[in-house]
């Protein structure tokens, strides 16, 4: 780039994203003079997701700001709980997350998922028809003008990042009401509605059961109950007041 000169500086929250010379303090940049700081700003790396306020000279400013010579630019975080204007919170997790969707379809959050590739486009197409909050580690993905919404999921293991997703959007949490196969959603289900699905063990041993409205999957308390009531627990006692709608 050969035009104006701006200094730009990130929030620390941004450093995952950015070259080490720039994660901390004042950096000079020269533009092209004619992009716009959304552009700049994804240029050194970080998706316009993980962005909030943007600051020029200390006013706040579009992403569509063109930064002049000189001008003092703060890049800010997005604040935590980030607020998703104009659908109820809905998301959609790419292949890689196959885990985090089914512990958020656990807690009752609509978490859609792709078990197969299809590719950055279809899944932002999906994100804007769907109007659904994009949850990935593909930052090029995260790129995309045709997403809705989306958000980076900045951890590998899967308990750090359903506590980092209920942190940052605070859903509204409803417990064993969706199908964590298929997303449906769970109605109470009769024994006799649903043995002919039922091993014989099974038949004997439990009397309580749901079934999937979309999928027809029946649920019981079985030998992993345990295990995900831990996950329902701790996610209740941790961010049980989501008000998210």
């Amino acid at each position: 780039m050969n035009g104006p000169e701006i200094h730009i500086r990130f929030a620390p929250s941004l450093g995952l994203f950015v070259p080490a010379p720039r994660r901390t303090g004042r950096t000079a940049v020269t533009t092209d003079g004619v992009s716009t700081l959304g552009h700049v700003v994804e240029s050194l790396g970080v998706p316009l997701t993980e962005v909030g306020a943007l600051l020029a000279d200390g006013r706040a400013v579009a992403p569509s700001h063109v930064p002049a010579h000189g001008e003092e630019i703060e890049v800010r975080g997005v604040e935590r709980p980030q607020q998703v204007p104009g659908a109820p919170l809905r998301f959609l997790l790419d292949v890689h997350l196959g885990t985090l969707a089914r512990r958020l379809r656990l807690l009752g959050v609509d978490a859609a998922y792709e078990s197969e590739d299809i590719g950055d486009a279809a899944l932002a197409t999906r994100s804007a028809q769907e109007r659904r909050v994009m949850l990935s580690r593909d930052r090029g993905l995260l790129r995309r003008r045709e997403l809705w919404a989306g958000a980076y999921v900045y951890s590998h293991r899967p308990d750090d990042q359903l506590r980092d997703v209920l942190e940052r959007f605070a859903p509204r949490l409803a417990p064993w009401t969706r199908c964590t196969a298929c997303n449906g959603e769970l109605t109470e289900a009769h024994k006799d509605e649903v043995r002919h699905h039922l091993e014989q063990g099974t038949e004997r041993t439990y009397d309580v059961f749901a079934r999937c409205t979309a999928c027809g999957r029946v649920y019981w308390r079985g030998a992993h109950h345990s295990r995900l009531d831990t996950i329902v627990r701790t996610a209740l006692r941790d961010f049980g007041d989501g008000t998210a709608a």
